[in-house]
Order: C-alpha cells, then structure tokens, then sequence
C-alpha cells in the first residue's frame, strides 16, 4: 500500500516539539465496532459502540483514560516544583461525553478530582497548573467544554 500525504498540519497549532520523547503506535481495525493494537502488543482490546450489544471498551473510556492519567502525572511533576506533597490516594474520574451539538458529533469532558488532605488552595494550585501542563488539556483546551472539580 502506498502513502500519501493528504492532510499536513505540520505546526498549525504553533506549538513545535523540539524532541520527541515517546510515540504511541496504535493500529486499529472495523472502527467502533473492531479491535486496537498497539505496535509494542500491550495494548490489544476489542471495541465496542457506546450502549451497543458488544463486550469491548470505546473511544471515550480510553480517552477519559489517557486523559487521567496524563493528568495525575501534570499533578506530581507541578506539585514538586510547588513543594506540595500529593496524597498517596489521589484520584481522577473523567467523563468523557459524546453528544450531538450544532457542528454534529462533539465530546464534552469533567474531571472530579480527590485530593484528600490538601487544603483547598493547595488542591486549586496544583490542579490548575496540571491543567496548564497537561498535554492532553492543551489539546482540549478551547475545542471542547471541559468541567474541573476537586474535592479535598
């Protein structure tokens, strides 16, 4: 099979990487109703449509995923340089939506985070500069409505 260039979006967000550090290589096949594999095979997972009959996980669960743990890791690496110490029980629950909006299809997001023993400026200090750094915050950031809400 031949490659062909047929979307370049080579720095349209004027954000360049100046070195890589990892590339997730991901291969999938019959859509929301096939199977994901990653390059590495520890991805390997059926797909399924949001309320269909099947057994696999959908696009917006391993969004909601990627999503929380990339957060969580924005947490620790700002909570260090901010000299906060995070909890050991720390956590994220995402809900990523997808709906129907004036455009078609769209994804909404809310992240309720668990800072339990933190005060509550603590919690809202770290949690904005994880949103901040956050990669896949960035990526979100003014494409869709995203909620955020800790408890402490």
């Amino acid at each position: 099979m031949e490659n062909q260039n047929v979307i370049s979006s080579a720095n349209t967000a004027n954000a360049e990487i100046s070195k890589v550090l990892y590339t997730g290589k991901v291969h999938i096949t019959g859509g929301r109703e096939g199977k994901a594999t990653s390059s590495d095979g520890r991805l390997n997972i059926s797909l399924s449509t949001p309320g269909g009959p099947g057994t696999g996980t959908n696009p917006e669960q391993l969004f909601a995923a990627g999503w929380s743990a990339c957060f969580i890791g924005a947490m620790k690496h700002n909570a260090s340089g901010l000299k906060i110490a995070l909890p050991a029980n720390l956590a994220v629950d995402a809900e990523v939506a997808l709906g129907n909006g004036d455009g078609g299809f769209q994804l909404q997001a809310r992240l309720k985070i668990s800072l339990p023993g933190l005060t509550a400026e603590q919690a809202k200090t770290v949690v904005e500069a994880a949103h901040q750094t956050c990669p896949y915050s960035k990526a979100t950031r003014g494409n869709i409505n995203v909620e955020i809400n800790v408890a402490v």
